[in-house]
């Protein structure tokens, strides 16, 4: 579940407290907590809603100050139900700490190195980790579309692994492309110095 910045701010200072989504599948549910660029977002409630029951003041707490641009891009999908979500601020995000550590001790590289040898090995892929955390190395910033190209690999395959090196603390998702963080930059210059 996706929020624009402007919105993910103002979740984090409580003045947005309620996001509208057009889904053909329920995306998320209440109680579920999701990552984002600013920490955690819990979905505090989620209802089905008509188009014609969402109010003005509705649509400022979903941090639009016009409704009908707001319906317009409900309109963008023409298939699907429409959901109000109650939305908050948790915390920051735990990867964040996480990914900017480098004084991690042998039996934590260990178990890293084991994570990401799982990975591979549960991927038809085969051993991906390393290749991908090296091409992101050599190609800061680079939108994943081309960085997809350059490790022979589709665009959503690769979105999707990258995630997951992120959820180890190893990458940073920017606007557009990704860098490695202090960890993931720490443990190859360690996985090259065993070599």
């Amino acid at each position: 579940m996706l929020f624009t910045v402007n919105h993910l701010e103002g979740i984090k200072s409580g003045k947005i407290s309620l996001a509208f989504r057009k889904w053909k599948n329920q995306g998320v549910n209440a109680g579920s907590r999701i990552n984002t660029a600013i920490g955690i977002i819990e979905i505090t409630s989620m209802t089905e809603c008509d188009r014609e029951h969402i109010t003005t003041a509705d649509a400022n707490q979903a941090g639009f100050s016009d409704l009908d641009r707001m319906l317009s891009l409900l309109d963008k999908f023409s298939e699907g139900t429409i959901y109000k979500m109650g939305v908050r601020y948790v915390s920051e995000d735990p990867r964040i700490k996480l990914r900017e550590q480098t004084d991690v001790t042998d039996q934590e590289l260990e178990e890293l190195l084991d994570k990401l040898k799982r990975l591979d090995m549960a991927s038809n892929q085969g051993k991906w980790t390393i290749k991908i955390l090296k091409a992101i190395q050599e190609n800061p910033l680079l939108r994943a579309a081309d960085l997809a190209v350059k490790v022979k690999k589709e665009k959503e395959w690769l979105k999707l692994n990258v995630r997951k090196l992120k959820n180890l603390g190893l990458t940073v998702s920017h606007e557009p492309g990704y860098t490695l963080s202090p960890l993931g930059g720490y443990l190859l210059e360690k996985v090259g110095a065993e070599k």
